[in-house]
Parts: C-alpha cells; structure tokens; sequence
C-alpha cells in the first residue's frame, strides 16, 4: 500500500499529530541524547574525580618504595664498610618494608573493586621483592643490582593506573596532568635516590651518580609536560619541590658530585666508611625533601581531583540545565502546537458538524418525501458555520455556509413545488370528481327516458366507465393528501363493501365471492376500504386470462377480518413479490415512483393510513394473491344480515350501496342506481337478479332496490330474449414458460436497441415482468 494511500485513511486530526509529532520527536531524542552526554560527561568525571584521589595513594606508595630503596642501599653499604663478618642494624630497612606493606594495603582499601587489572598486578610485583629483601639482609648487594627492581616496581605503579589511557579522563585532560605529576614525582624520587647512592662511596657510585642525571632529565620532562595542562598557579606549585632548604642540600651534594664522577667510588674500607657516614648524615635533608615533595604532589593531586569534580558538576549542571530547557521548549512548542491544532481541527470540526447537521435534514427530508401522509413543513432555518481564521479553512467555512443558503433555497423550492404539485391533483381530481357527477346525472336522465336495449347497453357502458374515472378522481385526489370521510352514512356488512368495491371494476363478470363473514366495518374507513379492494380485484382482472376466475373471500381471522383476492395469471417474480411487499410497508410519495404501479401505490397508502396489512403471495399453479388483514379496531360486532356461505356472483355499484349482478355471464353490465333512488336503510343482500320482482311481504320487500334489467322493457314489448352467449373455458397457460418467453424476447429487444444504437430511452435496472403492461384497462394501472 503507498503511503498516500495509507495517510489517506487517517483522521485529520491525527495527520496534524503526525506533523507535530514527528519534528518533537526528533528534537526530543536529539535533547535526550544530549542530555544523556552530559550525565555521561558528568559521571564519567566524578570517576575521574575519585580516581585521582585515589591516586594519592598511590604517590604515597612510590614515596614509600623510594624510601625503602634508599633504607636498602644504606643497608648495602653499611655491609660493604664493616667488612668485619658482622651484621649491620636492619631495623630501619624493616621499618621501611613493613610502611611500603601498610601503604599497599591501603591502595588496594582505596581503589576497593575498582582497582585497575594492571595495578593489581603492579601490586604483586611489590610483593613479589621479599627475596631481593632478604638478600639485602644477609649480604652486600651492589646498588646497580637494587635499583632496577625499585625502580620499575614504581614505574609499574603509575603504568597500571592508566591515566593516559582512560577515555573519561582525557576529555578534560585530567589524565595527562595526573599522569605528568605522578611521574615527575617519582622521577625526582628517583633523583634524589641516586645522588644519596652516589655519595656513599660504594662502588657503583658512578653508576648511580649516571642514573641521577637520567632521572631529573626525567623530571624535567615531565615537569614541562604537566604544565602544558596544568595552570600557572599548579606549576609553580610543582616547582616548589626544587626550591626547598632540603632540595639545596641535595643540589648542593649533585653539584659536587659533578666536579669529579671520576672520584665518586671509595679506594678503601676507612674511605668508604667516611664517604657513608657523610651520606647518612646529610639523610635527613633527603626525607625532608621526600616529605616537601609529597606534600607537593598531593596537594596537586587535590586540586586536579577538585578539578575533576568541578568537570562533574558543570556537567551534571549542564544536563539539568538542557532538561529544563528541553521541558520548557516541549512545553512552549506543546501549547504552540495545540494552539495550531485547535485553530485547523475546530473549524474543520464546525463544518464537519454543519455538513452532518445538512446531512441529518436531508435524510429527514428524504424520510418525510417518503413519507405519503407528511405534511410539508417550512424548511428549517440552518445555523451559519463561524468564520474564526482568515485562512484557507476559513474561506471553506464561507463557501460551506453558501452552500447552507443554496440548499436551503433549494429546499425551499422543493417544499414550495411539492406543494403546487399536490394542489395541483387535488384541483384536477376535484374537477373530474365534479365533472363525473354531473356526467352520471345526465346518464342517469338519459336512461329513464330510454327503451332501446342496444343504446341501454351502451348507457350502461359509459355509466360504469364515469365511476372507474370517479374511482381514479379519488385516487389522485388520495395522492395529493386530500382526505375526504363520508357523512351521515352508517355501519356497513364488509361482504357488502367488497360487493360495491366489485362494482367498480370492468371485468365483474369473473369475480367469484365467497363471504364468510358477518363483520361490520366502521363508517370512516368504508370508502377507502372500497377503494383499496377495488384496485386489488382491478389488478387481479387486469393481469389474468380473459377466462380464468378471479377469486374473492371474505372470512374472519383471529386479528379481525381477511379479504383474499386471487387471480390465476402470470404472477411475478419472487424479487418483485418482495418489492411490490416493500413498497406496501415503506412510506412513498407519488414523485418517487413511477406511474405504473399507482394502483399498489394507493393500496400502499390506504393500509399504511388505517393501519392495515396488505400482503401479496403466489397463487398455486401461476397468479398473485393479495392479502389484505382490516385490524378488529375498525370492525363492529356482526349485524342482523344473513352472511352468504356460498359462491356469489359479482355485484353492481351504486350510490347508496351494493346489489347483486346478475347470473347471466353475457348479462349487461352493473347498473349504478342513483343517490336519489338509494335506499336509505341499511343495505339488504338480495336474492341474485331475476326478471320477476320479489314477493309481496316477503323480506326486504318493502323498499327494494330498484334498477335497470337489460331487456326489461323489451320482455314487454316484443318479447324477445337475447340468446346467452356461450364461451369455451381458456386453456390454463403455463405461467412460468409464458413469463420466459416475454423475459427472452424483451432481452433480445434491448440487445437490439443497444447494437444499433437507435435506443435512447433509459434501460432499467431489471426487465419488468408480465404483470407491468405498457396499455392497460383505465383506472387498472397498479
């Protein structure tokens, strides 16, 4: 996945975390690391620090073994002068070992397990001088063979320390001015040593007096390399240790020394007795001088220790300083940052709230445009999204609140045509109501004064064609909200309210009722009720053989009452089952579904307002059955009407209620019978029509409904009976291979339009099915 592809399902806000994340994170490890040099720094010198403390330790030890050295050679000579066979005094040179043992000790106490592997081992070979101890003891030992031993014995000291070799220390130069001091004190340790062998006598006083030179040009070098790092202050202080009354003495003693190296060595016993007698009075002045020189060396010990220290502490200071100074810059960047963040993300959050807000009242709109029953509201007033930047977000928050005026003037229009539209229907179906009434008065007149059957066929004809356009009128006045409940009229039997829904439809003829039920329906839902099972039964004709029955029951449930209506044609598919079932439950608005399925748009409506179910279902063997469920909350206790059991034929409509048609299938069509010729009671179920009018006295038969019999008067005058019409049974269809072939055939239609390009009109999603007929009856569309 690419990072832009990655980014790009990302918050803002945490886009913007990201750009100030990423930089603070880099100072911040850069601070860390910073600060993390500096504790090192400072650590590192505190160690240094107690390393060169330490290391006084040390100088004492060299000092120690400079001073056995000499306490070795004196004993050395003192065996040389007696010559007699006896054994001189060792108790000074003992004294000497035993400070030199003490003084190890102590270093090893002082360094503790920081002790350096190389010292440890310069430690050893200290140990390691018993046997030449020993034999110094018991016999003359030439001092050329004493002296190398000592001597890099205290060598070996400052070597295993290190000092010019360690990383802390030589940050700050620590380590070569600690390293310069200790051996230019044991340089002149060493000097000193060998001008007082010199002056012995013995007979390697030439020698001694050689290895002198060489240890203060030693000293010398070292002094001048300590002061390349030490301060002024520090080397005039190392320079002291020349400028003494002790170090005079010993000058004193080189400068003789010098007149004549040739003379140093003693010719004979008594000579040699003198020369060490002179030496060892003059001894003093050089443990003075060791002593002065000690001083020296760990007083700048001290200091280069303090320095050390001060290192440390600058350090640590500088790295509580750099952690300050990090906080407070995280700090200040920190409000800096979330005052950036809340100036980009708050805008964004308004508009991000307005957008959802628009969102929210446009899907309510779009819930109350679906919304059949909805009044239409005035659209709501939308808040402006604040201007709080003078930036690129906030010139979006200005188009954004100029999109909020456009859509509110949008659906301001909108509200407004939706409106006109729905006053629009109202006003058209008012007028054809109106005009069908006056239509029907004048047919009603024109049919009393006339006898010929064949224009009384046609009357009758245009009179049913005038109340399926009263029945469309209702139906688009229903469509624009207009709701209109009749007045005065009572309770009604529901088998006579399907009887009267039954005559408003063309195809009567092949409508089988069965009424199983003596429920009464409340006076404020009869005339849609009617409305609603005339569109059912007009669709079920519509949509099946011109032979096949269309079958209607009318029969309790354990809810209420049910009202089946099945026909035996094509039916639909199951996808379409489930979408006419659909739009039956959802709330729809004409202006969001096409015209074809207005009749199922207006049963929608109707069931959704009297809260009734409308359910559609196959028919066994081919066809579509509809279900409709009337609630017990608009049905009454049954009434004192006998409830036909058996097959009925289908009934005529009139003004003030249903009647039976007649059993002849070729018979003449329903015969509307005017208001002013309506009985006022409450509508009978007659017996099926006949030409005979019913007995006297017999029930009913004090005010039957009257009516028109096709050839009633011509039974009179000529006496003529129309011949019945025999029609042969249509063959039953298969209903899925008949579906099939027009599936195949629209398809092959549409591939045609598509390859040559002369089809311009917008396919739909899915091929509509058989019960979608392009030129159906008037008033039959669903």
């Amino acid at each position: 996945m690419s990072i832009r592809g990655f980014t790009n399902r990302w918050t803002f806000r945490r886009k913007l975390n990201l750009l100030v994340g990423v930089p603070l994170t880099v100072v911040a490890v850069l601070l860390a690391y910073l600060i993390t040099d500096q504790v090192g720094r400072s650590s590192d010198a505190s160690d240094a620090a107690r390393l060169v403390r330490d290391s006084s330790e040390v100088a004492t030890l060299v000092d120690r073994l400079e001073a056995e050295h000499q306490q070795a050679i004196l004993l050395s000579v003192r065996h040389e002068a007696t010559n007699d066979g006896g054994t001189p005094s060792q108790s000074a040179y003992r004294d000497a070992q035993v400070a030199v043992d003490r003084q190890v000790e102590q270093v090893r106490k002082a360094f503790g397990g920081r002790l350096p592997a190389e010292e440890a081992q310069a430690l050893k070979e200290i140990d390691g001088l018993e046997s030449l101890r020993n034999t110094v003891e018991q016999d003359y030992l030439p001092a050329d063979n004493i002296d190398p031993a000592y001597t890099s014995a205290a060598k070996a000291l400052i070597d295993g320390l290190g000092l010019d070799r360690n990383a802390a220390l030589a940050a700050t130069f620590t380590g070569n001015l600690l390293d310069s001091l200790l051996r230019a004190d044991a340089a002149h340790s060493a000097f000193e040593t060998g001008v007082f062998s010199a002056t012995t006598g013995d007979s390697n006083a030439l020698i001694e007096f050689i290895g002198a030179i060489g240890s203060y040009d030693e000293y010398t070098h070292q002094a001048d390399r300590f002061s390349r790092f030490a301060t002024d202050a520090q080397a005039d202080r190392l320079a002291g240790i020349e400028h003494n009354n002790a170090q005079a003495v010993i000058n004193e003693q080189y400068a003789e020394l010098q007149i004549d190296p040739s003379s140093l060595q003693a010719g004979s016993p008594s000579e040699i007795r003198e020369a060490f007698r002179t030496a060892f009075d003059s001894y003093p002045s050089y443990r003075k001088q060791a002593s002065v020189r000690l001083g020296i060396t760990t007083s700048l010990i001290d200091q280069i220790a303090d320095r050390a220290d001060a290192a440390s502490t600058d350090a640590l200071h500088n790295a509580v300083l750099l952690l300050g100074l990090a906080l407070l810059g995280f700090l200040l960047w920190f409000a800096l940052s979330v005052a950036v963040r809340r100036s980009v993300v708050r805008p964004v959050q308004a508009l991000t709230g307005a957008a959802r807000e628009v969102a929210d009242v446009a899907q309510r709109e779009l819930a109350r445009v679906a919304a059949d029953d909805a009044e239409d509201d005035a659209p709501p007033r939308l808040g402006e999204v604040p201007v709080t930047a003078r930036d690129e977000i906030g010139d979006l928050a200005e188009a954004f609140n100029h999109v909020q005026t456009t859509a509110v003037a949008l659906l301001q229009r909108q509200v407004l045509s939706r409106r006109n539209v729905a006053e629009m229907f109202g006003n058209v179906g008012r007028r054809v109501s109106n005009l069908t009434s006056r239509q029907l008065a004048l047919i009603d007149a024109v049919e009393r004064g006339e006898t010929d059957p064949e224009l009384l066929e046609r009357l009758y004809s245009i009179d049913h064609i005038a109340v399926r356009l009263r029945r469309n009128a209702d139906s688009l006045m229903l469509l624009a909200g207009i709701r209109e409940i009749g007045v005065g009229s009572g309770p009604t039997a529901l088998t006579n309210v399907v009887r009267a829904a039954l005559g408003q439809i063309e195809g009567f003829r092949r409508v089988q009722l069965q009424a199983r039920s003596e429920v009464m329906v409340e006076p404020d839902v009869i005339g849609d009720l009617t409305l609603m099972v005339a569109e059912l039964v007009e669709n079920a004709v519509s949509f099946s053989p011109e032979g096949s029955p269309v079958e209607v029951t009318v029969q309790n449930a354990p809810e209420g009452a049910v009202i089946v209506v099945a026909d035996h044609g094509l039916g639909m598919s199951a996808d379409r089952l489930a979408e006419e079932n659909a739009r039956l439950v959802r709330r729809e608005r004409l202006d969001l579904v096409p015209t074809k399925v207005l009749g199922l748009f207006v049963v929608g409506t109707l069931a959704r307002r009297w809260e009734i179910s409308v359910v559609l279902t196959r028919t066994a063997g081919g066809g579509v059955t509809a279900e409709v469920t009337l609630p017990s909350s608009l049905l009454l206790p049954a009434a004192a009407v006998a409830a036909p059991t058996a097959t009925t034929p289908a009934v005529e409509h009139t003004d003030s209620g249903p009647r039976p048609a007649s059993d002849d299938p070729t018979g003449p069509l329903p015969r509307r019978i005017p208001r002013r010729e309506a009985s006022d009671e409450t509508p009978l179920i007659p017996a099926a029509r006949s030409g005979e009018p019913p007995a006297t006295g017999s029930p009913g038969a004090s005010r039957p409904l009257r009516r028109r019999v096709r050839g009633a008067t011509l039974h009179t005058t000529t006496g003529a009976v129309a011949a019945p019409v025999v029609r042969q049974e249509a063959r039953p269809a298969d209903a899925e291979a008949v579906r099939s072939s027009l599936d195949e055939f629209e398809a092959a239609v549409e591939r045609a339009h598509r390859d040559t390009g002369t089809h311009n009109v917008v396919v739909p999603e899915a091929p509509p099915t058989p019960q979608d007929q392009n030129h159906l009856p008037e008033g039959a569309e669903q």
